[in-house]
């Protein structure tokens, strides 16, 4: 019997050292793990740092800067000056034509001239299915009722492109590009001349930003689908 107890005991003794054993080296792994992360928090803060004072870490960033000033101050008093000499001028110069573009929508018109680059766009178009693709979204998008970009032509113009576009041709929309053209070289035209926004080409002034009360959404090549298009030229 006492050989039986002191057995127990013994093996009692022995689970009590084990658990103790395993509690010391769990705890060591836990402190252990902890001083690692620390010390690899440290290392990372000191090469932040060390990067943030290298040179060319700053000159990056600087250039970076320089890049967007340029950006923005790419067109020359000189050659913003032959805008003003007429609209064709200023929609040949792809600068020319972005900067009217955002004069239109302070002014909440820019669904004309987007309708014009459709239609500089349209006429390139090649083989009845591109024509036909490409008509009816310029139809959708800019000439029945109630489109989403809808412009200012007068009834016959628009009934006679809605009786044509089951079969359009590439002069489908010269009609209406010619009146949409009119309209904009005798009214936009002359403000955008004595807006602010040419004022700062014309005198070499960084472009301020504009402040529009909504978003417009630009003509792009995606309003067509597996149709290739060249209008991102004229963007």
């Amino acid at each position: 019997m006492e050989t039986t107890l002191f057995f127990f005991s013994h093996i009692n003794m022995c689970e009590s050292k084990e658990k103790t054993f395993f509690k010391l080296i769990h705890g060591s792994g836990k402190e252990e793990t902890s001083k690692e992360a620390k010390i690899r928090a440290k290392e990372k803060r000191n090469r932040l740092s060390l990067l943030v004072q290298k040179p060319e870490f700053h000159e990056d960033t600087c250039s970076s800067r320089s890049g967007h000033l340029a950006k923005e101050t790419r067109v020359s008093p000189e050659e913003a000056v032959k805008w003003g000499e007429s609209f064709d001028k200023l929609l040949s110069h792809r600068d020319g034509l972005e900067a009217f573009t955002r004069f239109l929508k302070t002014e909440f018109s820019e669904e004309n001239i987007e309708f014009w680059i459709a239609c500089e766009d349209f006429k390139k178009s090649k083989g009845p299915q591109q024509i036909h693709l490409k008509a009816k979204a310029i139809y959708e998008k800019f000439i029945k009722t109630d489109a989403p970009k809808e412009v200012n032509l007068d009834f016959h113009t628009k009934e006679v492109i809605t009786k044509s576009i089951t079969q359009p041709t590439l002069h489908s929309f010269d009609a209406a590009q010619s009146r949409v053209y009119q309209l904009m070289e005798q009214d936009s035209y002359a403000r955008f001349l004595k807006s602010d926004i040419y004022l700062d080409f014309i005198e070499g002034r960084p472009q301020r930003p504009t402040n529009l009360r909504r978003r417009s959404r630009s003509f792009t090549c995606n309003e067509f689908q597996d149709v290739q298009s060249d209008v991102a030229i004229w963007l």
